[in-house]
């Protein structure tokens, strides 16, 4: 038996061809399967790191032909989708990128979706890899992208400037 979750009910298959729409209601007896929700709040009073990496660029980057050893166009493209990251989410302070990653750190002081982790994390990957499909006609005008392209992200915390500058230098330096 298959299922799909949609919105607000649920897809059941019965293993024939033949769906059955399966409504939930709110404060039933099943939602005390939200208690298996991890708590992932970030530590307050930390810088809030969310870095953003390509999953096998190197292999994306040789099937599209990019020019080495940095193509101009997939570091504009980048710094696009950074660009767009930025204006789409609150409390984002700082973007730097090199290569296939950046990184974006949050305000200290942030609040944003009560400091939880997985929610920074997958906003600012989410936002960041849509954009780079939705961008990408905008710096390869006359090259099809062949394949979406995968991202994986991290939060990591600095719980001082000093520890934020030291990140920054690893990243340049790397």
């Amino acid at each position: 038996m298959r299922s799909l979750l949609l919105g607000s009910g649920l897809l059941c298959n019965s293993g024939s061809r033949s769906f059955a729409w399966c409504r939930g209601m709110a404060k039933s007896k099943f939602e005390y399967v939200r208690e298996f929700e991890v708590l992932d709040t970030c530590l307050r009073n930390c810088w809030v790191v969310v870095r953003v990496d390509g999953r096998n660029f190197h292999r994306f980057s040789d099937q599209h032909h990019f020019v080495k050893p940095n193509d101009i166009r997939a570091l504009q493209l980048m710094n696009r989708c950074a660009e767009n990251v930025m204006n789409e989410l609150e409390d984002i302070c700082l973007a730097y990128g090199q290569s296939d990653e950046y990184s974006f750190v949050f305000h200290k002081k942030s609040n944003w979706y009560k400091r939880r982790a997985s929610k920074f994390m997958t906003h600012v990957v989410s936002q960041f890899a849509s954009s780079y499909v939705f961008f990408w006609k905008e710096f390869f005008p006359d090259q099809a992208i062949l394949y979406p392209p995968g991202f994986d992200g991290r939060v990591v915390l600095y719980p001082n400037e000093q520890n934020l500058k030291d990140y920054l230098s690893w990243r340049q330096a790397d």
